[in-house]
């Protein structure tokens, strides 16, 4: 199969370097790699003349396709014709060497798959514990492994606001568990939910689906807007053979105010995306969850380091729940 690889950068070159020297050393090489550059300088373009990549075009974008979602599209509509996939990766991850050969052969073994995601590499212990284990409260178990569980998730349990459904899908009342808490098990999983900086999908699909420019400049939650839409029409999978490292560059990322809001407001327009006519039960759960989780980085505040970034975010998810009352975010 042919593939592209679309990479879409902010201010980002040391660790878009970084990426592309691991997609050099790849078992499987992209038939064409596009970076979509939004940087305000020059400086990813001079990294780029001075580190030649083979098959590498080069495209810095006016202010009209500045942000992800936007420059997304515009990798796309370069993309050349005869391409099969189109691959997504954020600017500060690194690959394993065969990335895109475990990526691009599970469409080979699920010929039905729209998109595919890869598999990021956390700082997590995961033990194979087996079927018959009953995981504590402060364990999350699936599939055979336990992980120890975030004081979030432990906090939700409590409250008996625990997501009903495996990673990678959205309950009724959203707040679910991502995928990556899929364990390393070298299954390929079925999901309806893949992170869009670590994705790939089947070229013929942007002959109906674009990504929703509502989510403007870091797009959160972007992704999954995107991939609950393209779920309800076929079949979505993670292949964790497919693995790599997310390195979090927080260079190009909003101040923790405007992330806060971003959460919430961002949240919420997902949530509806999938279920546009809640029931009553999934209002109440969407919104106890929302004030805990708000609630949590107030707390944060006294129990880590960075109190600042804790406060900021906890009153930028405020301000976001409370407009929610106000003017609520609009379908695209």
């Amino acid at each position: 199969m042919k593939f592209s690889l679309v990479i879409c950068t902010f201010m980002r070159p040391k660790p878009l370097l970084d990426l592309l020297e691991s997609v050099r050393l790849q078992t499987l090489y992209p038939d064409e790699i596009l970076i979509v550059d939004a940087s305000r300088n020059d400086e990813t373009q001079k990294m780029l003349a001075e580190n030649i990549f083979q098959n590498l075009k080069y495209f810095k974008v006016p202010d009209e396709h500045r942000g992800l979602t936007r420059q997304r599209n515009f990798g796309i509509s370069k993309a050349a014709a005869n391409s099969d996939v189109i691959c997504f990766l954020d600017d500060d991850t690194v690959l394993k060497k065969d990335y895109f050969e475990q990526l691009i052969s599970t469409y080979g073994s699920f010929p039905e798959a729209l998109g595919v995601g890869g598999y990021i590499i956390e700082d997590v212990v995961w033990e194979n514990v087996g079927e018959r284990y009953q995981p504590a409260n402060n364990e999350f178990y699936f599939d055979g492994w336990k992980r120890p569980d975030a004081s979030r998730f432990v906090m939700r349990k409590r409250f008996g606001l625990a997501s009903d459904a495996a990673p990678g899908f959205s309950p009724a009342f959203s707040h679910g568990r991502s995928i990556s808490f899929l364990p390393p098990s070298g299954k390929i999983y079925e999901v309806e939910q893949l992170m869009g900086g670590v994705s790939s999908f089947r070229k013929s699909v942007f002959e109906r689906f674009s990504f929703s420019e509502y989510f403007e400049g870091y797009g959160l939650y972007e992704d999954a807007d995107f991939t609950l839409r393209l779920a309800k029409t076929g079949k979505l999978y993670i292949n964790t053979n497919a693995k790599l490292h997310h390195y979090h560059d927080f260079s190009g990322r909003p101040n923790k105010y405007s992330y806060g809001k971003m959460v919430v407001r961002n949240g919420w327009y997902v949530w509806r995306i999938k279920n546009p006519k809640p029931e009553i039960s999934a209002k109440f759960k969407w919104h106890a969850i929302t004030l805990l989780l708000t609630a949590v980085r107030f707390i944060n505040i006294a129990t880590t380091s960075k109190r600042m970034e804790a406060l900021t975010e906890a009153f930028g998810r405020t301000a976001g729940w409370l407009g929610l009352f106000i003017k609520k975010p609009l379908k695209s």
